[in-house]
């Protein structure tokens, strides 16, 4: 039998959804999933005209087309906008539509949410862009490597509203990362257990948690970048004592798990067209499944093999040319999976399947020349050359993009009703084939001859005009490929074939509702017994599952909410306070330093305060469970003041301060005290404001005969500040008394 969606989970539909306004203030996870696609198709046009240019300007010796500030730029935006501005969302779009119907639920977990995330996409956009208006685009490069993103080298804003951009885009990020693990945590469909999920659900879920834990570490770097920019304090400015190569620890950090918050969901829609077109379920689920957590907790450990170059040492280089080598392996487990799914299946070749075909081939050129750089010796020969942009590209493009393009086939009927044209869809496929090989595969041999990247122009030395003529030529096809891509989606929407429900007779839920599917997602969920249950449905007696589906855990969204972002914001202090160890470890003498400019008995005070706002916050937790609404707000009121009594003190102390003149300027203990003491500050305000919105709903009796989770939601939150402290003070002014 089926299964009723619960009541609790629908949301109202006030009016017939239609007009502009209907987009712009929709809350529905459909419409916002295609917003984001449209807007990145937006910006891939911008992107792909951006490679054009810098196409043309390599495509002879010694060219004149633009200048090499303006090479610099277009450079910059273009990595930058496609990997912020393309890759992401688009993989955000397809989790935004997709999710929650594989999930047979109704919406995401917080649509309002959603649709924060969704405008912040845009808004990053326009400052990325809005930069040239203000004397030009960043220049520093996509990686805006210290000390060319410091001010003595990027004198333009440009750098500015580049590192505001990528803050915008990044909470939005991060924001919409908390969702979809509250979604697919509390409010999948019964039956639909953890271990049942369809992989591009279970891989998207893998990829939130990397969001989670690796966009927070460049936030941080780019405070840090920021604050040298705006207020001349001395992170990333060797003349300053400051530290160049703690600015590309600090990204990589972030920027090897990044490459894989791109690939993972591409794997996961792999994972999900190659079976539907083999006619086979997916070999080897478990280790697939397995292999993807394996590769998430592996990209944290290899950041270093960018930086083998920089002179870190046999020791560091024996390390992550192993780490390195490591994440190979369940890399290389998913091919073995998908190769084994297609074998002996009853393949059929559409353009998606050509393009997932496609995928594999294209990305194990990427992940075989991405292991030739895991050997140092190797990499010290091919680094910052074009083998460098071959491999990034084979990884990124021949592997993500090519998923994302075979996705767009397999699911475009669902999202429109429609087919796309395959007569159209195979001219686009073998355009696209011919010119991204065309395009990159011969800047291998470029790198290998001695052509470094990053170069707006090169001499006319022996086989670089030419295979570069290649490379450009190329380019142009992948152009023309990707206007017939545009013109097949907007060609279908207005003519295609009706696809009707379930055009490949495919297994998972979101085939289950029409094409399109209504505001509501489903009238009701089919029973799930297993990891295809519309297979299970149309073949009753080959399945032998129990007759009532297994109970699974149950989670409070807003808990898990509160629980995703306290993990992500953990991050972002600890690469403040590591940044507070490691410059205060060797202070040149003459300057301010913790121990002569700090009073850690009075701080201690202040830090009693804070430490007893967490009890008297538990107190009124208590309380309010027992309805004891007058004994709640009393432990509630002390809370707040306590937590107030603790900003005046840091207040007081940052007075005290700046009478002596330290200031953020003044040294480098000067710049990481403000910085992870101000940080720490902002978000006790943020932590009070929320207290006084829960008070405020206590006193309106909105707690009366409701559940008290917001109270706990926003206790949690206030009990990580506590503790962020703790370790703040213990660093900050313990060890600076010993």
């Amino acid at each position: 039998m089926s299964v009723a969606l619960s009541p609790l989970e629908h949301r109202p539909v006030n009016a017939e959804e239609s007009g502009l306004f209907s987009w712009v203030g929709t809350v529905d996870h459909k419409r916002i999933g295609i917003l984001y696609l449209l807007t990145a198709l937006f910006f891939f046009a911008i992107g792909g005209t951006e490679a054009m240019i810098l196409r043309l300007q390599l495509a002879r010796p010694n060219s004149a087309l633009i200048s090499a500030e303006a090479y610099n730029q277009i450079f910059t935006m273009h990595g930058t906008t496609m990997i912020f501005l393309v890759v992401m969302p688009t993989l955000v779009g397809f989790g935004n539509y997709f999710v929650p119907l594989m999930i047979g639920a109704r919406d995401m977990a917080f649509p309002r949410m959603n649709a924060m995330s969704f405008w912040l996409f845009p808004l990053g956009g326009f400052l990325l862009h809005f930069s040239a208006l203000t004397g030009g685009a960043p220049s520093a490069g996509w990686f805006s490597y210290a000390p060319l993103s410091e001010t003595p080298f990027s004198s333009t804003q440009g750098t500015d509203y580049w590192i505001l951009a990528i803050l915008v885009l990044g909470i939005g990020s991060v924001s919409t990362a908390i969702n979809l693990i509250a979604t697919i945590l509390t409010l999948r469909a019964p039956g639909l257990l953890i271990t049942r999920l369809p992989l591009f659900v279970w891989m998207t879920f893998v990829t939130s948690f990397l969001i989670i834990l690796a966009i927070p570490v460049l936030n941080a770097a780019l405070v840090m970048l920021l604050i040298d920019r705006q207020l001349d304090a001395h992170f990333f400015l060797a003349s300053e004592g400051g530290n160049v190569l703690l600015w590309q620890h600090f990204f990589w950090t972030f920027g090897h798990p990044e490459v894989y918050i791109m690939a993972l969901p591409a794997f996961g829609m792999i994972s999900e067209i190659i079976p539907v077109f083999s006619r086979k379920a997916i070999f080897g689920y478990e280790l697939v499944a397995a292999s993807t957590v394996a590769i998430a907790v592996l990209s944290f450990g290899v950041w270093a093999h960018h930086m083998f170059a920089v002179g870190l040492g046999h020791t560091a280089d024996m390390f992550f040319t192993a780490s390195s080598m490591l994440i190979a392996v369940p890399t290389g487990i998913k091919i073995f999976n998908w190769i084994a799914t297609m074998w002996g299946g009853s393949i059929r070749f559409t353009t998606a399947m050509l393009f997932a075909t496609a995928f594999l081939v294209e990305f194990v050129i990427g992940g075989l020349s991405g292991i030739t750089f895991a050997v140092a010796p190797i990499d010290w020969q091919v680094t910052d050359s074009y083998y460098v942009v071959a491999h990034f590209h084979y990884v990124l493009f021949g592997g993500t993009a090519f998923a994302l393009m075979a996705a767009t086939y397999y699911w475009f009927p669902k999202m429109s009703g429609r087919l796309l044209s395959e007569r159209l869809g195979k001219v686009h496929f073998w355009m696209m084939v011919v010119g991204f090989n065309a395009t990159f595969f011969v800047q291998h041999f470029l790198g290998i001859l001695g052509m470094p990247r990053r170069v707006f122009t090169y001499p006319d030395l022996p086989y670089w005009g030419t295979l570069n003529m290649i490379s450009t030529v190329g380019a142009g096809i992948m152009g023309l490929a990707s206007l017939v891509f545009v013109a097949n989606i907007f060609l279908s929407i207005k003519r295609g074939a009706l696809a009707g429900d379930n055009p490949w007779e495919a297994w998972t839920l979101e085939w289950a509702t029409t094409s399109p599917p209504p505001h509501d997602n489903f009238t009701e969920v089919p029973p799930i017994y297993g990891r295809r249950p519309l297979w299970d449905l149309d073949h009753p007696s080959d399945s032998t599952h129990a007759l009532e589906p297994p109970k699974d855990m149950s989670f409070d969204k807003s808990m898990v909410a509160v629980w995703t972002f306290v993990a992500s914001e953990t991050g972002f202090f600890v690469i403040l306070i590591i940044a507070f160890i490691f410059f205060n470890a060797s202070l040149p003498a003459g300057g301010p330093t913790a121990a002569g400019s700090l009073d850690m008995k009075r701080t201690g005070l202040f830090t009693a305060c804070l430490v007893s706002s967490s009890l008297t916050l538990y107190f009124s937790e208590k309380a309010l469970e027992k309805r004891r609404h007058v004994a709640a707000v009393s432990w509630l009121v002390a809370t707040i003041v306590l937590g107030v009594v603790f900003m005046l003190g840091q207040a007081n102390e940052y007075r005290g301060l700046f009478e002596r003149g330290i200031v953020v300027n003044s040294n480098l203990f000067a710049t990481t005290f403000f910085t992870l003491t101000g940080f720490h500050g902002l978000h006790v305000t943020l932590g009070l404001i929320a207290l006084g919105v829960v008070l405020a709903r206590t006193l309106a009796g909105d707690f009366k005969n409701k559940s008290t989770s917001l109270l706990r939601s926003v206790g949690l939150y206030w009990h990580f500040v506590d503790v962020v402290w703790l370790v703040v003070f213990y660093v900050v002014y313990v060890r600076a008394s010993r």
